[in-house]
């Protein structure tokens, strides 16, 4: 009978003889950036964007007709925002940033199988951004939604491709104005810098408001009659005014802070305040001073503009 010992001796040796066989293999190739991102639910890295593909055909949308307050920079949305949300019925939270928000198809087959349901990249988006509309219109217990994101200007193309029942609030300022308060707002300022992205912001708000269905309406003229401003905006949507408008300050807006909105003591103040009149425009390039005076301002100082007659 053989000893039992001599079992339990050669698995010994074949262990060890399968360690020494792993100690002498040449090291592995160290595993790629894209290997060592990904995380533990198997989820890849982020790629490059991929192309949009064909254009397909839009899905049907959760919110058909949202309003969006398209305005450069620093021209008082944030004001207007909270004097729209003071309405019962409308629901305008701080700025959302839809176009922030990607989709990712980090596979060929992905893009085969979303291509299989009629559906590209871009597409894909517009349904998320949709979703992400109903969700906060649902929380709010409101029927219209209004998104006051300034960087919506600069692609309202895409808006209107997402949402062609869409409709829009054009918001204007001096332009030296805006100037002067982005100019007060930043540390080390480049005036230079400052002129290219107001005037980046106020030519794509121009684009705008020659290709789409809205209503304009002045920062200081809102300022100056909120009551006439905040009437036009509610005939324009369809809804009775409200005189809870004019006393944001009392409603709850949530927080004011940097990134989604103005959160200054002004705005925080809860009370509407004039708006500077006296704007020299004599340091603005040509470019500005042109859209300032096709907006119905002088060229010496902001004037407002005739809130009968939309500017050209």
């Amino acid at each position: 009978m053989q000893d039992p010992r001599w079992d339990a001796v050669r698995k010994g040796l074949r262990r060890r003889g399968r360690l020494l066989g792993e100690a002498l293999k040449p090291p592995a190739p160290k595993p790629s950036a894209a290997a060592q991102e990904r995380p533990l639910d198997g989820i890849p890295a982020q790629r490059a964007p991929r192309p949009e593909g064909p254009a397909v055909e839009p899905a049907r949308r959760l919110v058909e007709s949202p309003v969006f307050l398209l305005s450069p920079v620093r021209s008082g949305s944030t004001l207007l925002r909270v004097l729209l949300n003071s309405h019962s019925r409308i629901r305008a939270p701080h700025e959302m940033h839809l176009r922030t928000l990607h989709v990712r198809e980090d596979r060929d087959f992905t893009v085969t199988a979303m291509r299989a349901l009629g559906l590209n990249r871009e597409e894909l988006e517009h349904m998320l951004w949709d979703r992400v509309l109903s969700h906060e219109l649902e929380r709010s217990g409101k029927d219209l939604i209004v998104d006051k994101t300034p960087a919506n200007t600069l692609m309202w193309p895409r808006l209107r491709r997402a949402w062609p029942e869409a409709r829009y609030i054009f918001l204007i300022r001096h332009p030296a104005a805006v100037v002067e308060s982005l100019t007060a707002r930043r540390q080390d300022p480049d005036l230079d810098e400052i002129h290219a992205e107001v005037q980046r912001y106020a030519e794509r708000l121009e684009q705008a408001q020659e290709a789409l269905d809205g209503v304009t309406v002045a920062y200081e003229d809102l300022t100056a009659d909120p009551e006439r401003e905040t009437r036009r905006i509610c005939t324009y949507l369809g809804i009775e005014w409200e005189e809870a408008m004019l006393d944001y300050g009392s409603q709850d807006h949530g927080k004011f802070r940097p990134h989604i909105g103005d959160w200054s003591e002004k705005i925080r103040s809860g009370r509407i305040q004039p708006a500077r009149t006296a704007t020299d425009c004599s340091g603005l390039p040509e470019r500005l001073v042109e859209i300032a005076e096709g907006w119905g301002y002088g060229v010496s100082g902001a004037q407002g503009v005739d809130s009968g007659m939309p500017p050209a």
